[in-house]
């Protein structure tokens, strides 16, 4: 029997943990730089979701042994690719957008990860109790910027850099502990060849 090519496993794990760090670094960035430009904001951040967008709905496709990480990725995949569009054609005065798109995309991200944290759980996968933590903190995060208490855009880009720091740190988690690459893995359906004998037409 033919096994199945991990070739879409393994582009989607490691994807999922590059694009994590990288939210993780630019989520720094944004803390300790909260002075930064709109407009390179809009296209940094515009760039890094239609790439994680795109990531999400391989590793959707991928379909990795345990089925946890990437149940809801298309969905949330499609998602995150409009968002980041919106906010690429408008950089220069899209700040307000960029809030609260943000915090509408971490906010439903966490929601996915709580509920993966809890199939984790069943499966009896140890760390599953990191993935409810951080998402908890990444949608709190993600509420905080989409009700935007404060005005200060300084302020909310220090906000903006937690909630990628976070939601970076969440993703990586899952990435790391819940995808599992096997080589010899069968296909879902076997496929089988069946040939008619004459003893079938009598």
């Amino acid at each position: 029997m033919k096994m199945r090519s991990t070739g879409l496993m393994s582009t989607a794990k490691i994807g999922y943990i590059v694009m994590s760090a990288v939210f993780c670094v630019a989520g720094l960035a944004f803390i300790i730089r909260p002075d930064i430009s709109a407009a390179f904001l809009g296209y940094l951040l515009g760039a890094a979701m239609v790439v994680f967008g795109a990531i999400k709905i391989i590793g959707y496709c991928s379909k990795d042994l345990y089925r946890l990480a990437f149940q809801y990725d298309l969905e949330f995949g499609i998602i995150l690719i409009v968002i980041g569009a919106i906010i690429l054609l408008k950089p220069f005065d899209a700040l307000n957008l960029i809030f609260i798109a943000t915090g509408i995309a971490t906010l439903a991200d966490s929601l996915f990860k709580v509920r993966i944290a809890r199939d984790a759980k069943n499966f009896g996968i140890s760390t599953w109790w990191v993935i409810l933590a951080f998402a908890i903190l990444a949608g709190l995060i993600g509420i905080i910027l989409v009700i935007r208490p404060l005005e200060s855009a300084k302020i909310l880009t220090v906000i903006l850099g937690i909630s990628m720091l976070f939601d970076g740190a969440l993703n990586l988690c899952v990435a790391i502990s819940t995808v599992k690459i096997i080589k010899n893995q069968y296909p879902d359906v076997i496929e089988a060849e069946f040939y008619e004998t004459e003893a079938d037409n009598k």
